[in-house]
C-alpha cells in the first residue's frame, strides 16, 4: 500500500522479494533474490547502484538481510527508513531515521530532551486505534503459507525466526487449549499480592531481536533467572516477584515450570510468582518497581510513575526517568521517573519516531500508509533525496 501511494505522487518504486509470502504480498514490478546469502551484499550493493536508489525503507533492522542491506545503504550515504512495532504500544508504529531501538540516534540525555520539547505541543489525546488479533493471525496465516509454497523457487531462503511457522502455529492452539487453567492459576497468584509489596518482571520472546542483539543476555531464560537471584538475595523479606509470561508466546517452553522451579531452588516458592494474561498496566500502578530487559512493557510502568530498571539497551533508557544503578541496588531503593522529563521524552518520540496506526486492521493500516507518507515529505529528517525509493521485505 506504502508503495502504491508513493507510486501515484510521482515517485520510483522498487521492491526486493525474499520468499513466496513477500511475492504474494506485492502485486506490482519486483525482482526476486534467489541467490546465496553469501551474494547478497554484492548483490544488494548493485542493485543500489545500477537503479540509483536514494532511499531504504526497512521493517526492522535486525534481520539478517536487512543488517546486511542498511549496511551496504549506509556505505553509498542513502537515507535509511526503519519501520518497527511501537516504542509506545498500542496505537503507535516506530518509523525512524538509520535505525531503531539499540541503533537508534536518538539521544540518551536528558537535558537535551527537555530542550527540545520546548517547541512541541502537549500529547493529543486521541482515542484508540482499531486492532484484531484475528486479523493478525489470518495475515500470517495468509503470509507463511506462501512461504512455504514458494520454497521451491526460493531455495535459499532461511526465517530469521527460530522457529517453524507450524510450530509456532500448534503452540498456539495448544496456548488457546490452556487458556482457562492459566487464567484460574493467574487468579490465585494475583490473590496472593493483595495488599503485599511487589515488584515485576515482564518476559520477552528469546527470539526477539531486544534479546539476541539488544541486550548482555543469550536467552530470556538466563535474564529471568539473573533477576530472581538478584531479587532473592536483595530484595525486601516482605516482597514478592511476579514473573508475567508474554502475551504472544506460543513457544512449547513451559515458563510457569521454570519460574517455579528456580523459586523453589531459591527458597522463594512462596514469593516469586507466575502469572499469565492479566492488565500489566493496572499491574504496574501498584507495584514498586518494574525490572526488564528493554521491553516495551516499561514506558506502562513508566506512565503510571513506577520505577522502572532496564538490563538492556532501550530507547526509554535516559536518566531522570529509569533507575540509575544496579539492579542490586533497585530492590530496596527504587528511583521513581522524573515526571516532567518523561513528559519531555514522549513528546519528542511521538514528534521523530512513532506514527499513528498499526498492522491489525484496515483503519489502523490506512492510518499508517498516511503517516509515513507524511513524514517522507515533510519531515527533514526523513525528506526524500529525490523521487525513487527502495523497499526491501
Amino acid at each position: 500500500m506504502l508503495g502504491q501511494e508513493l507510486l501515484a505522487l510521482g515517485c520510483g518504486v522498487h521492491r526486493i522479494n525474499l520468499n513466496g509470502g513477500d511475492k504474494k504480498d506485492w502485486p506490482g514490478e519486483a525482482i526476486d533474490y534467489r541467490g546465496l546469502p553469501s551474494r547478497w551484499s554484492l548483490f544488494i550493493d548493485r542493485y543500489l547502484r545500477d537503479n540509483e536508489i536514494t532511499d531504504l525503507i526497512l521493517f526492522g533492522d535486525c534481520r539478517p538481510m536487512h543488517i546486511t542491506a542498511r549496511g551496504m545503504a549506509k556505505l553509498r550515504g542513502l537515507n535509511i527508513h526503519v519501520l518497527e512495532e511501537g516504542y509506545i504500544r498500542p496505537d503507535w508504529m516506530t518509523f525512524e531515521p538509520d535505525g531503531v531501538n539499540g541503533h537508534s540516534t536518538l539521544s540518551r540525555d536528558a537535558r537535551w530532551f527537555m530542550t527540545q520539547a520546548r517547541s512541541l505541543p502537549p500529547l493529543p489525546k486521541l482515542p484508540p486505534v482499531t486492532a484484531s488479533f484475528q486479523r493478525r493471525a489470518r495475515d500470517g496465516l495468509h503470509y507463511y503459507t506462501n512461504v512455504a509454497l514458494g520454497r521451491f523457487r526460493f531455495l535459499t531462503y532461511k526465517s530469521h525466526r527460530p522457529e517453524s511457522p507450524i510450530v509456532e502455529g500448534v503452540g498456539w492452539l495448544k496456548r488457546f487449549a490452556l487458556q482457562r487453567r492459566r487464567a484460574r492459576q493467574t487468579a490465585a497468584s494475583l490473590a496472593q499480592i493483595q495488599g503485599k509489596p511487589y515488584f515485576i518482571l515482564p518476559l520477552q520472546l528469546s527470539a526477539d531481536y531486544q534479546i539476541r542483539i539488544h541486550s548482555p543476555f543469550d536467552t530470556m531464560q538466563a535474564a529471568a533467572e539473573y533477576i530472581m537471584v538478584s531479587f532473592a538475595r536483595y530484595a525486601p523479606k516482605d516482597a514478592f516477584l511476579v514473573v508475567k509470561e508474554h502475551p504472544l508466546d506460543s513457544s512449547f517452553f513451559n515458563w510457569r515450570g521454570f519460574v517455579l522451579a528456580k523459586a523453589r531452588a531459591l527458597g522463594m516458592s512462596e514469593r516469586i510468582l507466575h502469572v499469565d494474561v492479566c492488565d500489566l498496566a493496572e499491574l504496574s500502578s501498584k507495584s514498586r518497581g518494574m525490572v526488564c530487559v528493554n521491553s516495551t512493557s516499561g514506558t506502562l510502568a513508566l506512565a503510571s510513575g513506577t520505577p522502572v530498571l532496564v538490563l538492556g539497551d532501550a530507547i526509554y533508557n535516559v536518566p531522570g526517568i529509569t533507575h540509575e544503578g544496579h539492579i542490586d541496588r533497585f530492590w530496596i531503593a527504587p528511583q521513581r521517573p522524573n515526571a516532567d522529563v518523561y513528559d519531555a521524552f514522549k513528546r519528542v518520540l511521538y514528534a521523530r519516531c512513532l506514527i499513528r496506526g498499526g498492522v491489525a486492521s484496515q483503519s489502523a493500516v490506512d492510518a499508517l500508509v498516511d503517516g509515513v507518507i507524511d513524514r517522507l515529505f515533510h519531515d527533514p529528517l526523513h525528506s526524500l533525496r529525490k523521487v525513487e525509493l527502495q523497499e526491501v521485505a
